[in-house]
């Protein structure tokens, strides 16, 4: 993915004809029938806002890398896929070249309605929640820790969905509550795994993955892997040569908006204004630098 794309879309609808039945900041969910289409759009968002102009490219990066990530992960955890071929959609689709790399059509599951968070290392909310605390969503953890330190053993941190505004962190008591405890320990089990899969698979490629998020849901019975994965929309990606303690260390995704807004006048709770060009390029060039390291190698 090393080419620049031409077209940056905000949405597919012009570019497929089935009934949409649901828009997220970036995602959009299409009704096939007995499957659902999930195309990738280029919308980016921050503090919880979706933004303009659209990245280039972006949409391609996340399908691409949560399809390449879903098929090295099939052994280890069951998931949504059932094909990215844009020849078996006939005319549903309106413009192949534009939609070939950002949809995936995928099983209907039931969504568990549980974030599942797995952090590797202290840093972010996790951080911000122990410098208040001591405890990260309900883990008493050692004094003294630093930030981006290590943990010994990864920590599983679920949040409860919420569509409107944040997702909200609970502790493994409360999604107990929530969805029962054998499904809890099934989801803590199965999230872990995954990321000390990926861990180590980026970490031959010179990336830290600092922490990520799964989204699971239910198939007849069956936990499915659903919605995006390792992609550095759900994903803390670190170049290993810029890991230290005590730093806030920039990310290998959309840092560049987020260093951009904050360095303004823009008071979040209002239309922000478009984003420089400058500012979209170097996003869309560390979509695609992402893409190229992890798959490419």
């Amino acid at each position: 993915m090393g080419e620049k794309a031409t077209t940056a879309i905000s949405s597919a609808q012009e570019y497929v004809k089935a009934p949409l039945i649901y828009k997220g900041k970036v995602r959009e969910l299409y009704d096939l029938g007995e499957h659902f289409l999930i195309a990738v759009t280029d919308r980016i968002s921050a503090f919880d806002w979706v933004l303009s102009p659209a990245v280039p490219d972006k949409g391609n990066v996340l399908n691409s890398l949560s399809k390449f990530w879903f098929e090295q992960t099939a052994a280890i955890q069951p998931n949504h896929v059932v094909h990215a071929d844009v020849e078996r959609l006939g005319d549903i689709i309106t413009d192949a070249d534009v939609m070939k790399d950002r949809f995936m059509v995928t099983k209907k599951a039931e969504r568990i309605d549980i974030e599942c968070v797995v952090r590797g290392y202290i840093t972010g909310g996790g951080w911000r929640q122990y410098q208040k605390s001591g405890e990260v969503n309900g883990h008493k953890l050692p004094e003294g820790m630093r930030k981006n330190e290590r943990f010994p053993q990864p920590l599983f941190t679920p949040a409860a969905k919420n569509d409107v505004g944040h997702d909200e962190d609970i502790s493994i008591e409360r999604m107990k509550e929530l969805v029962g405890a054998e499904l809890t320990e099934q989801l803590r089990e199965k999230s872990i795994r995954l990321y000390e899969f990926a861990h180590a698979f980026c970490a031959e490629r010179g990336i830290i993955l600092a922490d990520t998020k799964f989204e699971f849901g239910l198939i007849d019975g069956e936990i499915i892997l659903i919605d995006e994965i390792f992609t550095p929309d759900s994903s803390r990606f670190w170049d290993k040569t810029k890991y230290e303690l005590d730093i806030e260390i920039d990310g290998m995704d959309k840092e560049p908006v987020r260093t951009y807004l904050s360095g303004t006048d823009w008071d979040k709770n209002s239309e922000p204004d478009p984003l420089p060009p400058h500012v979209v390029e170097e996003t869309s060039r560390r979509y695609r630098d992402i893409y190229n390291r992890l798959v490419q190698g």
